[in-house]
């Protein structure tokens, strides 16, 4: 489990060190997201949840230069280097909030977005309530989140290196938080919003690529995600031997030049 204080840290910091890559491992999710959010054309203010390095804001706002688009995001690491590959936008804007209590009414918007940045909040109920409250009247939200770790390889399979007790509440913040679409239609409910829509989307995770793929996917791995933390836990002889582990996984997924697991996550639309 990832929490606030590690996204404001150092998991924040990695992810923007790490921008490129988390961009590419999530390349054929957002395509898909950004065609589902084109749907939704008539927007003059968007706001980006969880936006972290920023490049579906990006996205946005260069698709669409008549709106305003915000990125919001509780790391300043990610909010930085956001900023800084945003800047040539003049209908962009970053800022390091927490979009469980964020509210700007003056610059209400008429459409939430969000890739994978909605899983974290403490009070998922009270966060989407604070959401509906600050948006514009008939305002829409579209966001992706993880279905669950057995139908996301790059997930169950490294957790398999380290066996660990599963957590006790799998509906805790992170990643895997909002895996089970009867729960989270629950949360919207209940914070206010209607039409929930469900659509399952599967992709190709790719975690290594370039010249020596293998190498390239064992240093992500190393940065992000469940392995980066068994790493920094394990000493001596047992992190060796999950290094070794890690790096039979990896060759295990090289196809075509790239080392790639499946993945599996929910598109999630709603409207106020």
């Amino acid at each position: 489990m990832t929490d606030k204080s590690e996204w404001q840290g150092q998991v924040g910091s990695s992810w923007a060190r790490q921008w490129q890559r988390t961009d590419r491992s999530f390349a054929p999710l957002t395509a898909i997201l950004l065609e589902r959010i084109s749907s939704f054309a008539d927007t003059r203010r968007i706001a980006d949840i969880g936006c972290g390095a920023g490049e579906l804001s990006i996205e946005l706002a260069a698709a669409r230069p008549d709106t305003e688009v915000l990125g919001l995001d509780i790391s300043p690491d990610l909010i930085s280097a956001a900023s800084a590959r945003g800047s040539h936008h003049p209908n962009l804007r970053f800022a390091v909030a927490d979009a469980s209590t964020w509210s700007d009414l003056s610059s209400a918007p008429d459409l939430y977005v969000s890739r994978h940045g909605v899983m974290f909040f403490d009070d998922p109920v009270a966060a989407f309530s604070n959401l509906h409250g600050s948006a514009a009247p008939r305002a829409s939200l579209v966001f992706s989140c993880f279905r669950s770790p057995s139908e996301n390889a790059w997930a169950s399979k490294i957790g398999a290196l380290v066996p660990s007790a599963p957590a006790a509440n799998p509906h805790a913040p992170g990643p895997f938080a909002f895996a089970d679409s009867a729960h989270v239609a629950g949360i919207l409910s209940a914070a206010g919003w209607g039409d929930i829509a469900f659509e399952p989307v599967d992709f190709d995770y790719v975690a290594g690529s370039g010249e020596d793929p293998i190498s390239d996917a064992l240093d992500f791995f190393g940065h992000i995600g469940p392995a980066a933390r068994a790493i920094r836990m394990l000493e001596g002889d047992a992190r060796k031997q999950f290094l070794d582990r890690l790096r039979m996984l990896a060759e295990s997924h090289l196809q075509q030049d790239k080392v790639r697991f499946s993945a599996a996550a929910w598109i999630v639309t709603a409207k106020k």
